[in-house]
């Protein structure tokens, strides 16, 4: 049986957030097992999973990233949105819009030290909408 739903996120900072409990507080009763697909409905911003514990990952991943893809570059053509609007999206093409996390016992199967992170690549995205499908 499949199930969908979609999420949408209170706007957040740019930055990397653990957004884990918000997601399973909105996620209906899990089957025994399954897969749970996420899909962010949006191309300035991705969703991806990494340590839940130690903030400073969260603040030396947005460093890591700010470095790799840098704003006001003179190439860029697209900047009719503001000069975080391309770097966004070069950013969240890097990371992705989706990732699936197993169901097990009724629960998501993540790793002690993982979270769900949506990482936003703006200054001021906005909500956010998630789709999550559930497969059992």
């Amino acid at each position: 049986m499949t199930q969908q739903i979609e999420i949408t996120l209170r706007s957040r900072s740019n930055g990397f957030h653990i957004i884990t409990g918000e997601i399973t507080s909105a996620l209906p009763s899990l089957p025994e097992t399954g897969l749970l697909n996420l899909f962010i409905k949006h191309t300035s911003a991705a969703l991806s999973i990494n340590e839940n514990a130690d903030p400073d990952v969260r603040v030396d991943m947005k460093s890591i990233f700010n470095r790799l893809v840098k704003e006001k570059e003179p190439y860029y053509l697209h900047t009719m949105e503001g000069d975080d609007d391309m770097p966004a999206h070069a950013k969240a093409s890097i990371i992705g819009p989706s990732i699936s996390i197993p169901i097990t016992n009724h629960r998501l199967n993540l790793g002690r030290w993982q979270g769900i992170y949506l990482c936003e690549f703006r200054d001021y995205g906005g909500p956010r909408t998630i789709v999550a499908t559930i497969l059992s």
